[in-house]
Order: structure tokens, then sequence, then C-alpha cells
């Protein structure tokens, strides 16, 4: 099966999200934007995910957090979509792309044809096994990147109110993750390597402050060290967290934030990447005319500073 649109958005996150809301804006006609995504569901907030998703109380649940409300703008729900003549390609999965032909090949082996492609594939949570550790697929080891990875730690949670987890790695994610499991009534302590949380964004005096507080609420820090490996039971789940500097922590769940990595696999070999990301312009167009690139994957120019840089959300 072969179809073929003049806007193809591959990636179906915040940015995909945004994209489509400015097409409609700028009059995009009926059958002309299709989106490829492998999650299940329409472009949501990402962001709620780490925060009011995982409230115990009146939690957040779509369809109240698709996208564009994190910017008091349209619900775009699967309706909306449908009713702006654009096409939801969910749950599927791109198996390649040749940016010469400007083709795309879905895992259901179907081909897609485009006459401008964006790439909004976001990035992948890092994994423990990256730095050799095993135990990442323990029933109560969590990460959160999706929908379903916050499905499971909710899920994971919920089994362990009263109890004790162990968050690995002191950015974003971490502290987001560390206070939810103090607001659903679990004793957290948080491990980084680093002096302080937040390293690449706080000074120490700013840590500080986000770390006195953390500790008024119960959660403990330990710095300086990194986790070596885990302790399981007979039927695989974790009960303790082993740390470089010789010490174990006993545990009820774990929770790993540890960073990101763009997803640019598709794209290797045929766009100029950078510092890990895919290389654009001012416009955020890559090194093919007819490709551009947005959100986590995007490599841009900051005139402010005169260099270019990836930031992630």
């Amino acid at each position: 099966m072969e179809r073929g649109f003049a806007y193809v958005i591959v990636g179906g996150g915040v940015a995909a999200g945004y994209a489509a809301l400015e097409f409609t804006k700028r009059g995009v006609s009926h059958a002309q934007l299709c989106i490829i995504s492998e999650e299940p569901v329409a472009p949501y907030e990402r962001p709620t995910l780490s925060k009011k998703f995982l409230h115990p109380e009146s939690p957040a649940r779509l369809p109240s957090f698709h996208t564009c409300v994190g910017a008091n703008e349209e619900l775009l729900t699967p309706t909306w979509y449908e009713e702006h003549g654009i096409e939801l390609v969910l749950g599927t999965r791109v198996e390649s792309v040749d940016v010469g032909q400007k083709t795309l090949l879905t895992a259901s082996g179907e081909t897609i044809r485009y006459e401008t492609l964006i790439i909004a594939t976001g990035a992948k949570a890092l994994k423990l096994e990256e730095f050799g550790v095993k135990g990442s697929e323990a029933e109560n080891v969590c990460y959160l990147r999706d929908l379903a990875d916050a499905d499971r730690l909710v899920n994971v949670m919920q089994s362990c109110t009263g109890g004790n987890a162990v968050v690995i790695g002191g950015g974003y994610i971490a502290m987001e993750c560390a206070a939810s499991l103090v607001t659903n009534k679990i004793n957290v302590t948080m491990v980084f390597p680093e002096a302080h949380c937040m390293p690449r964004l706080f000074t120490p005096k700013i840590a500080s402050y986000y770390e006195d507080y953390y500790q008024s609420k119960g959660v403990k820090f330990i710095r300086g060290t990194i986790l070596s490996s885990f302790e399981f039971d007979s039927n695989g789940k974790v009960t303790a967290v082993n740390l470089r500097d010789g010490s174990q922590i006993p545990v009820d769940m774990v929770v790993v934030g540890i960073g990101i990595r763009p997803n640019t696999s598709l794209f290797e070999g045929q766009l100029t990447m950078e510092k890990g990301g895919i290389k654009v312009n001012g416009k955020l167009q890559t090194s093919n005319d007819s490709v551009y690139a947005v959100g986590d994957v995007a490599v841009f120019p900051v005139d402010l500073c005169g260099r270019i840089r990836r930031l992630e959300h």
C-alpha cells in the first residue's frame, strides 16, 4: 500500500501537536497533513506525566491534557484532527526513511510519500543497562518518558504506599518524580553523582534552597555516588539498591531518571548531525531542504550565544 501527503510529521509528541495547530492556522487543506506516531494516542502535553498525572487525588488523564492546552490554545482531541482533515496514524513505527526519495516505510509495510517532512521523533530515556547495570525489566523499576511509562509508574506507586523508593538521578524528571512519590506517601531517597541537584541549571546556592525544601518533606539525598547493582528476590523484584560507595538501601520501588538520547537513528548518514541531534538552521531546516526537525531532536542556532545547542524538556 502506498499513499502521499504534502506534509508528514514523524513523531507524535508535544512538537507534533503544536505543529498541527499552526498548520491549521495557516490554512492547510484537508488530507495534506499526516502525523505518524508510535504512541496509540493523539499528541499530548508530555510534561503533565511528571506532574499532575502522578497526583494521588484528581490526577490528570486524557483527554484533558492533549496539546495544545499548555499554551492555553485549543484541546486537540482525535476528533479535532478528524474535523481538520489531518491523518493520524497512531500506534505505528516508522521502520525506515529515504530522504532522497522522500518516502517512509512503516512497520505495517505501508509506504508514505511526502513533499515536506517534519522530524519530531523526540528522545528516549537512557536505560541503566547502557551503564552496565542490569534490572530495568524488574516489575518495580520505573522510567518516565511516555504515557505507558506513566501508567506503569502510577500502578507501582499505588502498590508501595508507605514503602521506600530510591530515585536514581538529580535532574528534572528525578526531582519531579521524587516530589510525586512523597505526595503519594512514599519515603524517598535520591541518589546522584554530582555535588548537588540540577547541576546543569542550578548554582550550588539555588540547589541548596531546593534540597532544603525537599528535605523538609522527608526526602533524603545521597550525593557523590552512583548505583552499582540491585538485589533481587526469587520473583525478580528489586529489594535493595547497592551503591558504588559500598552502601545498600532497602527498597520497594526504584525510579530512574538519568537523561535522554534523541531519536535520530532513522536519519543517521542522511542528515547532518551535531551534539547528538539533527542540525538545523534558524528556520529549523536540516541539511536536506525538504526536511525540518523540531523539539528534543533538533540542534539549532542561538544568536544570543553565537552557538548551536539542543534543548530538552
